[in-house]
Protein backbone atom coordinates (compact mmCIF):
# COMPACT_ATOMS: atom_id res chain seq x y z
CA UNK A 1 0.00 0.00 0.00
CA UNK A 2 1.37 3.61 -0.88
CA UNK A 3 2.16 5.45 2.02
CA UNK A 4 0.03 7.89 3.35
CA UNK A 5 2.23 11.00 2.40
CA UNK A 6 2.67 9.75 -0.88
CA UNK A 7 -0.90 9.68 -1.35
CA UNK A 8 -0.86 13.25 0.16
CA UNK A 9 1.45 14.51 -2.51
CA UNK A 10 -0.91 13.04 -5.29
CA UNK A 11 -3.60 14.53 -4.23
CA UNK A 12 -1.85 17.81 -3.96
CA UNK A 13 -1.09 17.72 -7.51
CA UNK A 14 -4.27 16.27 -8.86
CA UNK A 15 -6.81 18.05 -7.17
CA UNK A 16 -6.24 21.60 -8.64
CA UNK A 17 -6.04 20.07 -12.19
CA UNK A 18 -9.37 18.26 -11.76
CA UNK A 19 -11.54 20.05 -9.38
CA UNK A 20 -12.28 22.88 -11.56
CA UNK A 21 -13.41 20.61 -14.45
CA UNK A 22 -16.28 18.65 -12.19
CA UNK A 23 -19.74 20.04 -12.03
CA UNK A 24 -20.88 22.42 -9.99
CA UNK A 25 -23.42 20.14 -9.18
CA UNK A 26 -20.54 18.17 -7.22
CA UNK A 27 -20.32 18.96 -3.40
CA UNK A 28 -18.41 16.13 -1.80
CA UNK A 29 -15.13 16.19 -1.33
CA UNK A 30 -14.20 19.71 -2.84
CA UNK A 31 -12.51 22.34 -1.51
CA UNK A 32 -14.98 24.94 -0.53
CA UNK A 33 -17.74 22.59 -0.26
CA UNK A 34 -19.21 20.49 2.36
CA UNK A 35 -22.71 18.55 2.43
CA UNK A 36 -24.45 21.67 3.55
CA UNK A 37 -24.26 22.90 0.55
CA UNK A 38 -25.69 20.27 -0.89
CA UNK A 39 -28.60 20.11 0.90
CA UNK A 40 -28.97 23.65 0.22
CA UNK A 41 -28.80 23.15 -3.18
CA UNK A 42 -31.72 20.62 -3.23
CA UNK A 43 -34.02 22.57 -1.36
CA UNK A 44 -33.30 25.32 -3.89
CA UNK A 45 -34.72 22.84 -6.76
CA UNK A 46 -37.63 21.79 -4.73
CA UNK A 47 -38.51 25.34 -3.86
CA UNK A 48 -38.67 25.76 -7.48
CA UNK A 49 -40.94 23.77 -8.47
CA UNK A 50 -39.55 20.57 -8.59
CA UNK A 51 -41.41 18.09 -6.33
CA UNK A 52 -40.44 14.75 -7.53
CA UNK A 53 -37.24 12.76 -6.80
CA UNK A 54 -34.80 10.14 -8.53
CA UNK A 55 -33.34 8.87 -5.49
CA UNK A 56 -30.22 6.60 -6.46
CA UNK A 57 -28.08 4.46 -3.99
CA UNK A 58 -25.60 2.37 -5.34
CA UNK A 59 -24.66 -0.91 -4.09
CA UNK A 60 -21.07 -0.76 -1.80
CA UNK A 61 -19.41 2.08 -4.35
CA UNK A 62 -16.44 2.37 -3.11
CA UNK A 63 -16.31 -1.83 -3.23
CA UNK A 64 -17.54 -1.96 -6.73
CA UNK A 65 -14.85 0.57 -8.78
CA UNK A 66 -13.73 -1.21 -11.65
CA UNK A 67 -10.39 -0.58 -11.78
CA UNK A 68 -9.85 -0.42 -16.09
CA UNK A 69 -12.48 2.12 -16.29
CA UNK A 70 -11.03 4.15 -13.54
CA UNK A 71 -7.56 3.80 -14.79
CA UNK A 72 -8.46 4.46 -18.72
CA UNK A 73 -10.60 7.78 -17.53
CA UNK A 74 -7.64 9.21 -15.76
CA UNK A 75 -5.26 8.09 -19.18
CA UNK A 76 -7.52 11.01 -20.83
CA UNK A 77 -6.46 13.22 -18.36
CA UNK A 78 -2.74 12.35 -17.44
CA UNK A 79 0.24 12.11 -19.01
CA UNK A 80 2.90 10.82 -17.09
CA UNK A 81 2.65 7.21 -16.83
CA UNK A 82 4.84 7.68 -13.58
CA UNK A 83 1.38 9.12 -11.77
CA UNK A 84 -0.64 6.83 -13.03
CA UNK A 85 1.70 4.08 -11.94
CA UNK A 86 1.41 5.21 -8.59
CA UNK A 87 -2.45 5.56 -8.85
CA UNK A 88 -2.49 1.94 -10.00
CA UNK A 89 -0.76 0.76 -7.19
CA UNK A 90 -2.86 2.66 -4.70
CA UNK A 91 -5.99 1.35 -6.48
CA UNK A 92 -4.86 -2.45 -6.60
CA UNK A 93 -3.64 -2.11 -2.78
CA UNK A 94 -3.90 -5.67 -1.38
CA UNK A 95 -6.08 -6.30 1.60
CA UNK A 96 -6.02 -8.60 4.48
CA UNK A 97 -8.55 -11.25 4.64
CA UNK A 98 -8.30 -14.26 7.97
CA UNK A 99 -4.35 -12.98 7.86
CA UNK A 100 -3.90 -13.76 4.42
CA UNK A 101 -2.85 -11.07 1.89
CA UNK A 102 -5.40 -11.12 -0.78
CA UNK A 103 -5.25 -9.22 -4.62
CA UNK A 104 -7.83 -6.36 -5.00
CA UNK A 105 -9.43 -6.03 -8.52
CA UNK A 106 -12.15 -3.43 -8.18
CA UNK A 107 -13.08 -0.72 -5.26
CA UNK A 108 -11.16 1.53 -3.50
CA UNK A 109 -9.40 1.83 -0.48
CA UNK A 110 -11.96 3.45 2.04
CA UNK A 111 -10.50 5.98 4.59
CA UNK A 112 -7.61 6.65 2.19
CA UNK A 113 -6.67 10.73 1.26
CA UNK A 114 -6.94 9.76 -2.94
CA UNK A 115 -10.29 7.78 -2.57
CA UNK A 116 -12.64 10.72 -3.02
CA UNK A 117 -10.74 12.54 -5.32
CA UNK A 118 -10.66 9.34 -7.78
CA UNK A 119 -14.35 8.66 -7.32
CA UNK A 120 -15.59 11.99 -8.37
CA UNK A 121 -13.39 11.51 -11.39
CA UNK A 122 -15.02 8.39 -11.91
CA UNK A 123 -18.75 10.13 -11.01
CA UNK A 124 -18.40 13.29 -12.75
CA UNK A 125 -18.90 11.11 -16.66
CA UNK A 126 -22.42 10.87 -15.12
CA UNK A 127 -22.68 14.40 -14.22
CA UNK A 128 -21.63 15.88 -17.48
CA UNK A 129 -24.32 13.47 -19.23
CA UNK A 130 -27.38 14.85 -16.74
CA UNK A 131 -26.51 18.27 -17.22
CA UNK A 132 -26.04 17.56 -21.14
CA UNK A 133 -29.93 16.40 -20.49
CA UNK A 134 -30.77 19.56 -19.15
CA UNK A 135 -31.72 17.67 -15.57
CA UNK A 136 -31.78 19.50 -11.92
CA UNK A 137 -30.04 17.19 -9.74
CA UNK A 138 -27.17 17.78 -6.55
CA UNK A 139 -25.05 15.08 -5.87
CA UNK A 140 -22.69 14.31 -2.75
CA UNK A 141 -19.84 11.45 -3.66
CA UNK A 142 -21.76 8.54 -4.15
CA UNK A 143 -25.55 10.49 -3.31
CA UNK A 144 -27.23 11.38 -6.28
CA UNK A 145 -30.48 12.82 -6.50
CA UNK A 146 -32.35 13.83 -9.52
CA UNK A 147 -35.53 16.73 -8.88
CA UNK A 148 -38.25 17.05 -11.83
CA UNK A 149 -41.07 18.30 -12.31
CA UNK A 150 -43.11 15.38 -12.55
CA UNK A 151 -43.45 11.72 -11.27
CA UNK A 152 -43.13 10.31 -15.58
CA UNK A 153 -39.55 12.93 -15.32
CA UNK A 154 -38.54 11.27 -12.48
CA UNK A 155 -39.13 7.65 -13.87
CA UNK A 156 -37.68 8.66 -16.87
CA UNK A 157 -34.54 10.13 -14.68
CA UNK A 158 -34.28 6.64 -13.07
CA UNK A 159 -33.78 4.69 -15.78
CA UNK A 160 -30.94 6.99 -17.52
CA UNK A 161 -29.18 7.01 -14.39
CA UNK A 162 -29.54 2.95 -14.20
CA UNK A 163 -28.32 3.41 -17.83
CA UNK A 164 -25.47 5.31 -16.79
CA UNK A 165 -24.33 4.02 -14.13
CA UNK A 166 -23.96 0.81 -15.82
CA UNK A 167 -21.54 1.61 -17.88
CA UNK A 168 -19.16 2.29 -14.95
CA UNK A 169 -19.98 -1.67 -14.42
CA UNK A 170 -22.05 0.00 -10.62
CA UNK A 171 -24.95 -2.25 -9.44
CA UNK A 172 -27.70 0.65 -8.11
CA UNK A 173 -28.75 -0.93 -4.86
CA UNK A 174 -32.59 -0.88 -5.59
CA UNK A 175 -33.94 -1.66 -2.49
CA UNK A 176 -32.56 1.74 -1.20
CA UNK A 177 -33.56 3.63 -4.80
CA UNK A 178 -36.75 5.27 -5.35
CA UNK A 179 -38.72 7.77 -7.24
CA UNK A 180 -41.25 9.18 -4.67
CA UNK A 181 -42.46 12.94 -3.82
CA UNK A 182 -39.50 14.97 -3.39
CA UNK A 183 -40.45 15.62 1.00
CA UNK A 184 -40.43 11.81 1.31
CA UNK A 185 -36.78 11.18 0.74
CA UNK A 186 -33.78 11.62 2.84
CA UNK A 187 -30.73 13.51 1.58
CA UNK A 188 -28.03 13.39 3.73
CA UNK A 189 -29.28 13.21 6.87
CA UNK A 190 -31.87 15.84 6.07
CA UNK A 191 -35.91 15.37 4.88
CA UNK A 192 -37.94 18.65 3.51
CA UNK A 193 -41.19 20.08 4.57
CA UNK A 194 -43.44 22.44 3.19
CA UNK A 195 -44.18 25.39 5.77
CA UNK A 196 -46.83 27.87 5.40
CA UNK A 197 -46.86 30.24 2.31
CA UNK A 198 -45.90 26.93 0.72
CA UNK A 199 -41.73 27.19 1.61
CA UNK A 200 -39.50 24.74 1.74
CA UNK A 201 -37.87 24.25 4.86
CA UNK A 202 -35.15 21.79 6.09
CA UNK A 203 -35.37 19.06 8.96
CA UNK A 204 -33.42 15.87 10.24
CA UNK A 205 -34.97 12.97 8.41
CA UNK A 206 -36.85 10.68 10.20
CA UNK A 207 -34.46 8.02 10.26
CA UNK A 208 -31.31 10.53 11.31
CA UNK A 209 -33.54 11.24 14.17
CA UNK A 210 -34.08 7.20 15.26
CA UNK A 211 -30.60 6.76 15.03
CA UNK A 212 -30.19 9.58 17.08
CA UNK A 213 -32.16 8.84 19.93
CA UNK A 214 -31.30 5.60 20.05
CA UNK A 215 -27.57 6.66 20.46
CA UNK A 216 -28.49 8.88 23.33
CA UNK A 217 -30.71 6.23 25.38
CA UNK A 218 -27.71 4.16 24.86
CA UNK A 219 -25.41 6.65 26.62
CA UNK A 220 -28.14 7.12 29.10
CA UNK A 221 -29.20 3.80 29.53
CA UNK A 222 -29.71 3.11 33.52
CA UNK A 223 -28.03 0.03 33.69
CA UNK A 224 -24.95 1.43 33.06
CA UNK A 225 -23.24 1.92 36.64
CA UNK A 226 -22.12 5.41 35.47
CA UNK A 227 -22.13 8.30 37.19
CA UNK A 228 -24.03 11.81 35.94
CA UNK A 229 -20.65 13.79 35.46
CA UNK A 230 -19.23 10.64 33.11
CA UNK A 231 -23.04 10.37 31.02
CA UNK A 232 -22.73 14.11 30.54
CA UNK A 233 -19.47 13.64 28.86
CA UNK A 234 -20.32 11.05 26.73
CA UNK A 235 -23.73 13.42 25.56
CA UNK A 236 -21.45 15.73 25.03
CA UNK A 237 -19.00 14.75 22.96
CA UNK A 238 -21.68 12.95 20.44
CA UNK A 239 -24.11 15.54 20.46
CA UNK A 240 -21.49 18.55 19.66
CA UNK A 241 -20.85 16.71 16.59
CA UNK A 242 -24.54 15.87 15.87
CA UNK A 243 -25.42 19.80 16.73
CA UNK A 244 -23.08 20.74 14.25
CA UNK A 245 -24.69 19.28 11.53
CA UNK A 246 -28.05 19.19 11.90
CA UNK A 247 -27.70 22.99 12.93
CA UNK A 248 -29.19 23.31 9.46
CA UNK A 249 -32.42 21.69 10.34
CA UNK A 250 -35.02 24.39 10.34
CA UNK A 251 -37.29 23.03 13.06
CA UNK A 252 -36.38 25.26 16.79
CA UNK A 253 -39.62 23.03 18.07
CA UNK A 254 -38.56 19.82 17.33
CA UNK A 255 -34.88 20.35 18.47
CA UNK A 256 -36.32 22.22 21.91
CA UNK A 257 -38.39 19.01 22.73
CA UNK A 258 -35.23 17.06 22.00
CA UNK A 259 -33.57 18.64 24.69
CA UNK A 260 -36.19 18.45 27.08
CA UNK A 261 -36.23 14.63 26.86
CA UNK A 262 -32.63 14.22 26.83
CA UNK A 263 -32.04 16.02 30.11
CA UNK A 264 -35.60 14.10 31.12
CA UNK A 265 -33.39 11.11 30.73
CA UNK A 266 -30.13 12.80 32.57
CA UNK A 267 -32.36 13.27 35.74
CA UNK A 268 -33.52 9.50 35.40
CA UNK A 269 -29.85 8.58 35.47
CA UNK A 270 -29.30 10.84 38.47
CA UNK A 271 -31.97 8.86 40.48
CA UNK A 272 -31.05 5.75 39.69
CA UNK A 273 -27.93 6.86 40.80
CA UNK A 274 -29.54 7.20 44.25
CA UNK A 275 -31.19 4.07 44.62
CA UNK A 276 -32.25 3.96 48.08
CA UNK A 277 -35.35 6.11 48.68
CA UNK A 278 -33.50 7.57 51.79
CA UNK A 279 -31.08 8.46 49.77
CA UNK A 280 -32.77 10.21 47.29
CA UNK A 281 -34.93 12.05 49.79
CA UNK A 282 -31.53 13.14 51.62
CA UNK A 283 -30.28 14.83 48.34
CA UNK A 284 -33.44 16.43 46.93
CA UNK A 285 -33.68 17.98 50.01
CA UNK A 286 -30.29 19.28 50.11
CA UNK A 287 -30.55 20.42 46.59
CA UNK A 288 -33.67 22.52 47.60
CA UNK A 289 -36.60 20.43 47.17
CA UNK A 290 -39.56 21.26 49.52
CA UNK A 291 -39.82 18.17 52.14
CA UNK A 292 -43.66 17.14 50.86
CA UNK A 293 -41.50 17.00 47.35
CA UNK A 294 -39.39 14.99 48.01
CA UNK A 295 -41.08 12.17 50.47
CA UNK A 296 -43.22 11.94 46.94
CA UNK A 297 -40.52 11.48 44.42
CA UNK A 298 -38.98 9.10 47.83
CA UNK A 299 -41.90 7.08 48.02
CA UNK A 300 -41.48 5.62 44.78
CA UNK A 301 -37.70 5.69 44.46
CA UNK A 302 -37.36 3.24 41.57
CA UNK A 303 -39.53 4.80 39.40
CA UNK A 304 -37.18 6.98 37.73
CA UNK A 305 -39.07 7.46 34.58
CA UNK A 306 -41.64 8.92 36.04
CA UNK A 307 -39.97 10.77 39.20
CA UNK A 308 -38.63 13.08 36.46
CA UNK A 309 -41.63 14.26 34.96
CA UNK A 310 -42.32 15.36 38.91
CA UNK A 311 -40.75 18.33 40.88
CA UNK A 312 -37.45 17.15 40.26
CA UNK A 313 -36.26 19.39 38.08
CA UNK A 314 -36.40 22.20 41.03
CA UNK A 315 -33.74 19.82 42.37
CA UNK A 316 -31.73 18.99 39.04
CA UNK A 317 -32.81 21.98 37.08
CA UNK A 318 -30.93 22.79 33.85
CA UNK A 319 -28.58 25.20 34.64
CA UNK A 320 -27.01 22.43 36.55
CA UNK A 321 -27.36 20.04 33.60
CA UNK A 322 -25.68 22.09 30.92
CA UNK A 323 -22.74 22.72 33.34
CA UNK A 324 -21.80 19.21 32.82
CA UNK A 325 -21.60 20.60 28.83
CA UNK A 326 -24.16 18.80 27.03
CA UNK A 327 -24.88 21.32 24.22
CA UNK A 328 -28.35 22.39 23.66
CA UNK A 329 -29.89 21.27 20.43
CA UNK A 330 -32.55 24.02 20.42
CA UNK A 331 -30.08 26.99 20.52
Amino acid sequence: MLDRFIQQCLLQVLQPRFDPTFSEHSYGFRPGRRAHDAVCAAQRLIQEGRRWVADVDLEKFFDRVNHDLLMGRLAKRIADKRVLGLIRRYREAGIMANGVMMERYEGTPQGGPLSPLLANVLLDEVDKELEKRGLAFARYADDLNVYTGSERAAKDAMLTLKRLYARLRLRVNDTKSAVARACERKFLGFSFWVAPGRVIRRRVAPQALREMKDRVRQITCRSGGRSLKAVGAALREYLTGWKNYFQLAETPRVLRDLDEWIRHRMRAVQLKQWKRGRTAFRELRTRGLSRTGAAKVAVNARRWWHNTSMLIHVALPTRDLDALGVPRLGR
